[in-house]
C-alpha cells in the first residue's frame, strides 16, 4: 500500500509520511532519526506486536510450568519456540533484560550504539596480566535475542573438524555429521552450499545488500596477496577470503527473537517475562524443581515439572550454577554460598577469540564514517539500501600462521571504517580496519563469583595470551594484515597508520602493540563444558552432572572454540537441545 501521509496506521502507530514502504505493505521505522516515529517491525514487514503481547505480565508466585528456560538469547529463543510447539506443555522463558524493540537493534550498522546501554550486560574482565594489565570491555546482549540482537550478524559456522573434535573428546552425537542437520534446519540460506546448507529454515542467512566498495577491494587485495577466493565458507572448508554472509532479512537484522520467538509468541502455552533476573536454581533432593528470580524488586519462585534449562551464555549460565551451589565447593563457601553439588568444572575452561586490530586511514570518502548522513539515512528508510545495512565486519579471510597446521588458526575480519574501542571512540576520519583473530587459543581462563549477591557481576578472567603460542600466531597475523593493506587495489588508497600509531618493524614491536590494543571478538565459550571427563559440567545430552532435571544449552557447553564465529553453533545447540528434550 502507499501511505497517505502522517496518520494513525492499522498497527496503532503514527506513520512518518507518504511513501511506498520497502515491503510494499507497511510503513517503516523513522524514529532512529525522526523523533515522531512509527513502530513497525522493520525486519519482517509484520505488525510488530499486533495481537501479541511480547511480555504477558508477571508470573504469579509459585506458578508451575513444564519447562523453565533462563535466558532469551541465541539458544534460549530457539528452545522456547521448539518446546512450545507441543500445545500440551507450558513453557516459561525468563529474560533479565528488556524487549528488543529498539531501532538500533533493527538497523544493522547501529549495533555498537547498543553497547553500554540497558540492553548490554556491560561486563569487564579482571586486569589481564598479558595485556598490560588492562580490563577489557565485554558487551553481551541483555534483551530478547541476547547477543544475536547486538552482534555483527556474521554467519560463520566453523569447519567439520571443529565438531568432529568434540565427538572425539567424548561428546557422542556432536560430530559434524550429527550437527549438520540442525544447521540445515536453522538456515534459510541465500548462498548455495549444496548438502552443507539449508533452505526454508526460520533464520535468513543472506548476502549483504550493499557491501562497501572498499570491502570489495579488500577481497581483491587478499586474492592478489595469495589468498584463494572461497565461494562459501559455510560449505565445509572456510580457508580463503569471502564476503560475510549475514543474518538479515531485506537489509535488517534477523535475531533469534525475530526468527524464532516472535512467531511462537502467538501460542498460549508460552510465557515470556523480561526484566526477570534469575537468582537461583531450586534444587530439592538432587533435582532441579524451579527457579527464583528478581523482578520489580521482588523475589519470585516458579516451579518446573519437567526441566530447567539454562541458556544465559558463557558468563551468566556458570554464574547462575555457582549461585545455586553447583560448582567448586571450597570456592562457593568462600563467598558464602552453600554447596549443593561439588562440580569443579563450573566456570573453568573459558576460551575467547582475541582480536588484534590493524587500522589505517584512507583516501576514500565512502567508508562507514559517512553512514549516518541524511542521504544514506533516507536510502535506508525508503529502500533498506546503503551503508546502514552494513554489518560492519563485511568480509573475512581464514588462513594459517604456519602452513604445517592441519587447518586455519587465524582469521581476518575487514571493516570499512576505523573500528576503535568497540565503536565507542569516534573515528578521526575515514579509515579501514583489519581485525586479526586467533581462532583456537591455547590459553584458558575462568568465571568465578565476586559475591553471593546475584546482582553483582562475576569475575571474568579470560587469561588472554597466557600461552606463548597464542601471541606468536597473532604476530604472524598482524604482519600479514599489513601485507594485505600494501597490496593493490587497496595499497593506493591506504594512508597513515591509526592503530597502532606507527607500524613496528620487528616481531617484538608487534607483540607490544598486540598487548596494548587487542580486544575481545565477543565469543566466550566453554565455562560449562560438555564431555565425559572429570572437568565436564554437562554430559553429551547437556544434563548437568549430579543434578536431575537441569540442562545447560548455550555456548558455555562448547568444549573448544570453533574456527568460525559462535552465534551459529549457539543456535545449533539450542536446536539440538530441544530435539533431545522432546525426543529423549
Amino acid at each position: 500500500m502507499v501511505c497517505a501521509g502522517a496518520r494513525m496506521c492499522p498497527d496503532g502507530v503514527v506513520c512518518a509520511g507518504a511513501r511506498m514502504c520497502p515491503d510494499g505493505l507497511r510503513p517503516v521505522y523513522m524514529s532512529w532519526w525522526f523523533p515522531r516515529a512509527g513502530a513497525h517491525n522493520l525486519a519482517s514487514g509484520r505488525r510488530a506486536a499486533a495481537g501479541v503481547r511480547i511480555v504477558r505480565g508477571a508470573t504469579e508466585e509459585g506458578s508451575v510450568y513444564d519447562y523453565v528456560i533462563v535466558g532469551a538469547g541465541s539458544a534460549g529463543c530457539v528452545l522456547a519456540a521448539r518446546l512450545s510447539e507441543d500445545p500440551t506443555v507450558k513453557v516459561l522463558l525468563l529474560e533479565a533484560g528488556p524487549t528488543d524493540r529498539k531501532q538500533e537493534v533493527t538497523i544493522p550498522a547501529a549495533f555498537s550504539k547498543l553497547f553500554k546501554t540497558e540492553r548490554d550486560w556491560d561486563y569487564a574482565t579482571v586486569p589481564q596480566e598479558n595485556l598490560n594489565g588492562r580490563r577489557l570491555y565485554w558487551p553481551r546482549g541483555k534483551m530478547l535475542g541476547g547477543s544475536s540482537s547486538i552482534n555483527a550478524m556474521m554467519w560463520v559456522r566453523g569447519i567439520p573438524a571443529d565438531y568432529d573434535a568434540w565427538a572425539e573428546a567424548g561428546c557422542d552425537g556432536w560430530s559434524y555429521d550429527d550437527v549438520l542437520p540442525f544447521f540445515r534446519k536453522i538456515e534459510d540460506a541465500e548462498r548455495d552450499g549444496g548438502e552443507h546448507t539449508g533452505r526454508g529454515g526460520p533464520l535468513p542467512v543472506c548476502e549483504q545488500r550493499d557491501p562497501n566498495p572498499a570491502t570489495l577491494r579488500f577481497v581483491e587485495a587478499c586474492v592478489n596477496a595469495g589468498f584463494r577466493r572461497n565461494a562459501n565458507p559455510n560449505a565445509g572448508d572456510n580457508e580463503g577470503v569471502s564476503l560475510a554472509q549475514v543474518t538479515q532479512r531485506r537489509g535488517a537484522r534477523a535475531s533469534t527473537a525475530w526468527a524464532y520467538l516472535r512467531p511462537a509468541m502467538k501460542r498460549p502455552n508460552l510465557t515470556v517475562e523480561t526484566q526477570a533476573l534469575a537468582t537461583r536454581v531450586v534444587v530439592e533432593r538432587g533435582r532441579a524443581t524451579g527457579v527464583t528470580y528478581l523482578r520489580g524488586g521482588e523475589i519470585r519462585t516458579v516451579r518446573a515439572e519437567r526441566e530447567v534449562v539454562l541458556a544465559g551464555g558463557a558468563v551468566n549460565s556458570p554464574q547462575l550454577l555457582l549461585l545455586s551451589g553447583i560448582g567448586p565447593a571450597d570456592e562457593l563457601r568462600a563467598v558464602g554460598v552453600e554447596p549443593v553439588v561439588d562440580l569443579p568444572g563450573v566456570g573453568r575452561n573459558l576460551s575467547d577469540h582475541l582480536a588484534a586490530g590493524v587500522v589505517v586511514s584512507t583516501s576514500r570518502t565512502d567508508t562507514l564514517v559517512s553512514a549516518e548522513s541524511l542521504r544514506h539515512l533516507l536510502a535506508y528508510l525508503f529502500f533498506r539500501r546503503g551503508p546502514l545495512t552494513s554489518n560492519v565486519g563485511e568480509a573475512h579471510a581464514f588462513f594459517r600462521s604456519d602452513e604445517s597446521l592441519p587447518a586455519c588458526d587465524l582469521e581476518f575480519v575487514f571493516a570499512p571504517v576505523p573500528f576503535l574501542d568497540h565503536g565507542q571512540t569516534d573515528p578521526p576520519g575515514h579509515g579501514l580496519t583489519i581485525g586479526v583473530i586467533l581462532l583456537q587459543p591455547k590459553s584458558r581462563g575462568r568465571i568465578t563469583l565476586a559475591s553471593a549477591d546475584p546482582t553483582v557481576p562475576p569475575l571474568i578472567d579470560p587469561n588472554y595470551l597466557a600461552e606463548p603460542e597464542d601471541l606468536q600466531a597473532l604476530v604472524v597475523g598482524v604482519r600479514r594484515a599489513v601485507e594485505v593493506f600494501g597490496t593493490e587495489p587497496l595499497a593506493s588508497e591506504v594512508g597513515e597508520p591509526l592503530r597502532p600509531e606507527s607500524f613496528p618493524t620487528d616481531d617484538a614491536g608487534w607483540a607490544q602493540a598486540i598487548r596494548a590494543y587487542a580486544e575481545t571478538l565477543y565469543h566466550p565459550v566453554g565455562t560449562a563444558k560438555m564431555g565425559t571427563d572429570d572437568d565436564a559440567v554437562v554430559d553429551p545430552e547437556l544434563k548437568v552432572r549430579g543434578v536431575e532435571g537441569l540442562r545447560v544449552a548455550d555456548a558455555s557447553v562448547m568444549p573448544t572454540l570453533n574456527r568460525g564465529h559462535t552465534n551459529a553453533p549457539a543456535i545449533m545447540i539450542g536446536e539440538r537441545a530441544a530435539a533431545m528434550i522432546v525426543h529423549g
